[in-house]
């Protein structure tokens, strides 16, 4: 059926909760309300509050309490309401959640998939817009996922909740109800670690995911030009080998995202492909994100957030190279 991707992740964690009698949502106001977005509407009805739980407001807490639960037998699905309020939890998912596995040689695992709305393009309050997976992705042992559409959403939340380590599965805030897609109503997986080409192409390669999917292949489309888009959809782990196919094919690179531009996943793609395509490459790789700056005020997000005339922009630049 067609579905938003609120509708399709209320889906996959309703057939999660279904499947998997130990799976647990907790977070604030995930109950009663639903959620802040209303992702969770309905389960605390079907399958009441042992298993769909509120919490105190306290990201520590949740994250905390989740992983104790899963180191017990559960499989918890935290809630953490908006990504800048997560850092609170920062310690408990980098220093334990993440370690685990390591810190017992693989005798005990965290199991629990951590769910919270990114990026910004909504005119949302300071904390509220925050695209943090550059964080998490530089920490071993968080698988790090992040999707453009709806069906990749409910296919990759399933998928998470069959992995027995730490997911971090981000959802862009713009994206929740901009469009609908057809969504299977039952069971399916998409793959964690491998990208998408959203469109074939010969002559550029543009890497991108989440939210500025959409923005570039509408820049895309009114350029005409015969570029490949590839929509990572996990940032960590990395599919490398799609990326570097791609650009021996068309040998001119762009990577596009809305986080800030240094330090990034942008960054970390442009040397993999420098320490392992450089001979392959007829122009230097170009990067669009947002400046190096804490995210605005509303009124500057237009100003702030990389849009089509950006994209367009770069490239017209790297095509003439």
């Amino acid at each position: 059926m067609m579905s938003n991707m609120v509708a399709a992740i209320n889906s996959a964690l309703d057939i999660s909760m279904e499947e998997n009698k130990n799976a647990v949502i907790l977070g604030e106001d995930v109950g009663r309300d639903g959620g802040v977005f209303r992702v969770t509407e309905r389960l605390l009805d079907k399958y009441g509050p042992d298993r769909v739980i509120d919490t105190p407001l306290s990201e520590t807490g949740i994250i905390g309490t989740a992983i104790g639960m899963a180191l017990s037998g559960l499989h918890p699905i935290p809630e953490i309401q908006f990504a800048g309020f997560m850092y609170l939890a920062f310690d408990q998912l980098i220093s334990h959640a993440a370690r685990y596995r390591t810190r017992t040689r693989s005798t005990w695992s965290v199991p629990m998939v951590v769910r919270t709305p990114v990026s910004g393009g909504v005119k949302t309050l300071e904390h509220h817009a925050e695209s943090p997976e550059a964080y998490y992705s530089h920490s071993g042992g968080l698988m790090v996922v992040e999707p453009s559409n709806p069906y990749d959403a409910k296919g990759l939340l399933i998928k998470a909740m069959h992995m027995q380590d730490p997911v971090l599965f981000l959802e862009p805030t713009k994206l929740y109800r901009l469009f609908r897609q057809e969504v299977p109503d039952g069971s399916y997986e998409v793959p964690i670690g491998k990208a998408r080409i959203a469109r074939q192409g010969n002559v550029l390669t543009i890497i991108t995911y989440g939210t500025m999917v959409h923005v570039v292949e509408e820049a895309v489309s009114k350029k005409a030009v015969d570029a490949e888009i590839i929509d990572l959809r996990t940032i960590n782990p990395l599919d490398e080998k799609t990326v570097l196919d791609s650009v021996e094919k068309t040998g001119r690179v762009l990577i596009v995202h809305e986080a800030q531009l240094s330090f990034g996943v942008g960054a970390e793609i442009a040397a993999r492909i420098a320490e392992k395509a450089m001979f392959k490459l007829n122009a230097p790789i170009m990067r669009v994100a947002a400046p190096s700056l804490p995210y605005p005020f509303p009124g500057y997000e237009q100003f702030y957030v990389p849009n089509v005339r950006k994209v367009s922009m770069a490239i017209d630049k790297i095509m003439s190279a």
